[in-house]
């Protein structure tokens, strides 16, 4: 029979205590809410001893939160537990973590006291907890660079004295996840009483390895899970609840055990985290990075297209995204490009096609990443494409502030090619003098405008212009992620309209 992993949320304690980060009560609330839609079993509301910004945000969290059990953080004095226990008054179900170092290295160089009296102060420290809750976690500190047998010493302790949960943190990352899942075994044949409590893990992520680390602990008899959203923590953080819950939903049937996570929530609680934090997630974040769910790769988007299944392990809309992206980039293949195109509404023939995808292909190679309006831009710019009596080759641009501005333009007609050189006022006017020189058309420049197609730095721009030539008034239009290409472009556009026309 499945067993099931309590999820110990830690974001508003260890998640805040990430280098520059605060949030004030309002905000903390905020996330409590969230992560009551989560479905979290416990919420780690803060360390109230620390500031009055945390003792009132754990005694706000305790008054309003009353279906899950609100933890406060203490360390094994006094002081701290009566701070801990005036904050959960409130709390239906609350919860003191108490916890002190187990590790030689910091009872020498930290506490500066023997093992024997680390062992009385955890002692008298549950005890002390027990005045206020029935819900007592014991934490060693460092545990993973503690000596075995004493670590299995203190926790027996701590559960003698009314310890409700023992938690076996790897403070720094350390362990392997071998070597994780082995301490957690040893624990479990050598401790005492250990059957009659919960055995959590919290586990940093300096080595990459807490993720890996507390589901193997899970696996040897741990049954109780502490993360933060987004892996938020100190240093390099702590596992991230979104990749646990979906490791353990996703392998279940290999895992043998479940959470009560919502799952199709964990996509609004990251981007609340990502939003008030300001702490933002790398790209390639496993599950919440903006492209856990993208393919760019034309393998990869072709798969997508026969088979979700061929490329996507999970669902996005299981955690409340919309649905997967193909991403249209330089590595992406003819067959996404067509589909997009028939998605956004476009039926073109083969030869539209592949004048498009050639012209996708180029911008990409400059832009990187393709998106609709970039996609519609290019397709409405080939289907009013008219025959290229001149065709731009290439241009050069000399300008500045104290230089007169010259322009240089290759333009091919009927396949030879004709180059001038022009001075002008700005690179624009000397590449328009320039294509005038080359095409021998008198004509007037009446109308100039740009517009960016899509947002950002490398947006495309698309400029139109209109000219007047023996009477007529005639457009031009072209596009580029450079203005000035983009505007020599819809000038040998106008002037290919200027010959249709004569032609006709």
């Amino acid at each position: 029979m499945a067993q099931k992993i309590y999820i110990f949320d830690t974001t508003l304690r260890d998640g805040e205590q990430a280098p520059g980060m605060h949030l004030n009560v309002k905000e903390k609330l905020e996330i409590a809410y969230q992560l009551q839609k989560l479905n979290v079993d416990v919420i780690e509301a803060g360390f109230p001893i620390s500031s009055k910004s945390d003792f009132d945000a754990v005694k706000e969290i305790s008054k309003v939160i009353r279906d899950k059990s609100i933890a406060a953080l203490a360390r094994a004095n006094f002081k701290d537990i009566d701070a801990a226990g005036e904050a959960l008054k409130g709390a239906s179900n609350p919860v003191i973590h108490t916890f002190i170092s187990s590790s030689d290295i910091h009872l020498k160089y930290q506490l500066n006291k023997s093992r024997q009296e680390v062992l009385e102060i955890a002692a008298q420290s549950v005890k002390k907890c027990r005045e206020y809750t029935d819900n007592i976690e014991f934490s060693a500190m460092d545990a993973t660079r503690s000596d075995r047998q004493y670590l299995a010493q203190m926790y027996e302790i701590a559960i003698k004295n009314g310890a409700t949960v023992i938690n076996v943190p790897d403070t720094v990352g350390y362990a392997l996840p071998l070597e994780y899942s082995s301490l957690i075994e040893y624990l479990m044949d050598n401790v005492r009483g250990i059957e009659n409590v919960i055995v959590s893990v919290h586990c940093h992520d300096d080595l990459g390895l807490a993720v890996a680390n507390s589901i193997l602990a899970a696996d040897k008899g741990a049954r109780q899970i502490e993360c933060s959203v987004n892996g938020i923590g100190e240093r390099a953080g702590n596992a991230a609840i979104e990749e646990i819950a979906l490791i353990i939903d996703t392998r279940k049937k290999n895992l043998n055990f479940y959470t009560d996570i919502n799952i199709r929530e964990i996509a609004k609680t990251s981007n609340l985290v990502t939003s008030l934090t300001g702490y933002m997630i790398a790209p390639n974040k496993a599950i919440v990075g903006k492209n856990a769910f993208s393919h760019e790769a034309g393998i990869h988007q072709d798969g997508m297209l026969k088979d979700r299944s061929t490329y996507e392990i999970l669902k996005p809309e299981d955690i409340g995204l919309s649905s997967s992206k193909l991403i249209l980039g330089k590595h992406s293949g003819r067959h996404a490009f067509v589909k997009r195109l028939e998605d956004l509404g476009f039926n073109l023939n083969e030869v539209e096609i592949e004048k498009a995808f050639e012209r996708f292909k180029s911008l990409a190679e400059k832009k990187g990443a393709i998106n609709d309006n970039d996609l519609k831009a290019i397709v409405q710019d080939e289907i009013s494409e008219i025959a290229e009596y001149f065709k731009l080759n290439y241009y050069h641009i000399l300008s500045g502030t104290n230089i007169k501005s010259t322009s240089t333009v290759g333009i091919e007609i009927k396949g030879k090619l004709f180059e001038a050189v022009h001075f002008g006022d700005g690179p624009v006017d000397a590449s328009f003098k320039a294509i005038d020189q080359i095409t021998k058309i008198n004509t007037k420049l009446i109308d100039y405008s740009i517009e960016a197609v899509s947002e950002g730095k490398d947006a495309i721009g698309a400029v139109k212009i209109i000219v007047a030539s023996n009477g007529m008034e005639i457009p031009g239009r072209g596009i580029s992620t450079d203005i000035i290409e983009a505007s020599i472009k819809a000038y040998i556009n106008a002037m290919n309209r200027i010959i249709e026309n004569q032609e006709i």
